[in-house]
């Protein structure tokens, strides 16, 4: 169920709510808007503060039950003592929603205190963060167990403007992270390249954007070698997928945003282990990202241009399958020796890299599930950025700290390109595990033209094998945030 958010005065103590959450950092009181509150709780608030029963360590909770009247429930939500407050409250906002939801309180007040617009953006996002659940392919529980999911949430504040402002933003972004996590949770049997692009026609039909898509016969045409030898091995038709939002000057030049778009990836003829592969569905991520973003921006009416590209197929093992050894050649001419027929989603992105350049673009950054490497170097709290401008690599580093998705730059020396050169081609696709992330970024980056060009790997930050204190496992909607904080900037 969506999540309808709205914005409210900082009244506590006249609400008659479900849920009331009150957010405090450690060693924090009670503000003037709190004390009415308590008064109607018979001071339980200032006592639970008194005796540390609360002491607003990050996610701590204390749940109390109100009164008669007002607030059915109250809970104390912890912020801890943030350096960064806006991170705070999204991740606050969050852990209050899967709190309401387990609870099935179907509605909360949320209050922290005074809210700047961003403040307020970030909280709104977070809550439509832990009210998404994917239901789709459940049978719903007996009447009698079901909790009422969470589907309004208002966010209060004393500057009633500012806050209404972030609730509208935060409730346009919030709606690109939402696709983008029912498309990556998605089994791989629905979520097909045909779904993606049946989506981007939908996005493209609401919001006046420009959507064009290729099938395997106009690929062919534009000898995208790169991408179709992936693709040789099913019976899915690849999808080659591009949606254009024109919110700025004609003739100014467009950020592109590029996708990754392996709908499954049993690694092909260089099969995956069995275990864990159900969660190849996933290494769709970028594209699923790419069609999150353009929903948010264009729901945003960012004043600036903006093309998503998705390349998007399934790799499979067959007897059609591309296998080591091979030699294609790509869209751009070069000549690419396969190694691994599990490296296939830089060949998928060689080639879109190289469709871009149609578009003369301002800037190209590209997201792909792309390495187990970047796991191994960051884990799962940083994305791998690496790029061939040092000025757009801390543009998009600024841009995924805001949006709460922190990337770390990984070098570009050539030295590593000793790794990927070929006997028989131009360049391979694998230059084995030491350096892997770097080694396939370098591969991109022959195919990044001459345009301004970053690479995020997110294969360590668009989902998750565990639950997280704020969602579930599963999605986490990364890099729909940076993406749109990008375009955001660029706005002005």
């Amino acid at each position: 169920m969506k999540l309808s958010l709205t914005s409210g005065p900082a009244s506590l103590g006249a609400l008659d709510v479900p849920l009331l959450v009150l957010a405090l950092g450690a060693g924090d009181g009670l503000d003037a808007a709190m004390t009415p509150l308590d008064t109607t709780l018979g001071g339980a608030l200032s006592r639970s503060i008194e005796r540390r029963d609360f002491r607003g360590g990050r996610d701590e909770t204390l749940h109390m039950v109100g009164n008669t009247s007002g607030p059915a429930r109250v809970m104390l939500l912890g912020l801890g003592k943030p350096t960064d407050r806006t991170s705070a409250l999204r991740r606050a906002g969050a852990l209050a929603a899967r709190q309401a939801s387990r609870m099935g309180s179907g509605e909360l007040s949320f209050y922290a205190g005074a809210l700047t617009t961003t403040e307020a953006e970030a909280l709104a996002v977070g809550l439509a963060a832990g009210a998404w659940e994917y239901t789709d392919t459940k049978t719903p529980p007996p009447v009698d167990e079901r909790r009422a999911p969470l589907a309004r949430a208002t966010i209060h504040g004393a500057d009633i403007a500012a806050v209404e402002l972030g609730v509208v933003s935060g409730s346009a972004i919030a709606e690109g992270h939402a696709l983008a996590r029912t498309l990556g949770m998605m089994p791989g049997n629905l979520c097909t390249p045909e779904f993606l692009a049946v989506t981007a026609r939908d996005i493209g039909e609401r919001h006046g954007l420009r959507v064009t898509v290729l099938g395997r016969p106009e690929m062919e045409a534009l000898k995208m070698g790169s991408l179709l030898c992936v693709a040789q091995g099913t019976s899915e038709d690849p999808k080659l997928i591009a949606l254009e939002y024109t919110g700025g000057a004609k003739d100014a030049a467009p950020v592109v945003l590029v996708g990754k778009g392996l709908c499954f990836d049993s690694g092909g003829i260089s099969i995956k282990p069995a275990q864990g592969m159900e969660w190849m569905k996933f290494d769709m991520c970028g594209a699923a990202g790419v069609l999150g973003a353009m929903e948010s921006i264009a729901r945003l009416g960012l004043k600036v241009n903006v093309v998503g590209l998705i390349g998007s197929t399934t790799n499979m093992p067959s007897d059609t399958a591309f296998k080591p050894g091979d030699v294609v050649q790509s869209m751009s001419g070069k000549f690419i020796e396969i190694i691994n027929t599990d490296a296939e989603g830089r060949l998928v992105l060689a080639d879109v890299l190289s469709y871009a350049s149609r578009y003369k673009p301002a800037a190209v950054i590209d997201a792909a599930t792309l390495t187990g490497s970047c796991v191994i170097a960051l884990g799962h709290s940083a994305s791998g950025i690496l790029g061939n401008n040092a000025a757009l690599v801390q543009e998009v580093l600024g841009a995924g700290t805001r949006a709460g998705e922190p990337g770390w730059e990984l070098p570009m020396w050539d030295d590593y390109k000793e790794l990927i050169k070929s006997d028989v081609a131009d360049i391979r696709n694998s230059g084995g595990r030491p350096a892997g992330t770097i080694s396939a970024a370098l591969f991109l980056a022959e195919f990044a033209g001459d345009f301004p060009w970053v690479h995020m790997d997110i294969a360590g930050t668009a989902y998750s094998e565990s639950e997280l204190t704020t969602i579930p496992r599963g999605p986490t909607g990364v890099p729909v945030g940076t993406f749109v904080e990008f375009v955001r900037g660029r706005a002005g």
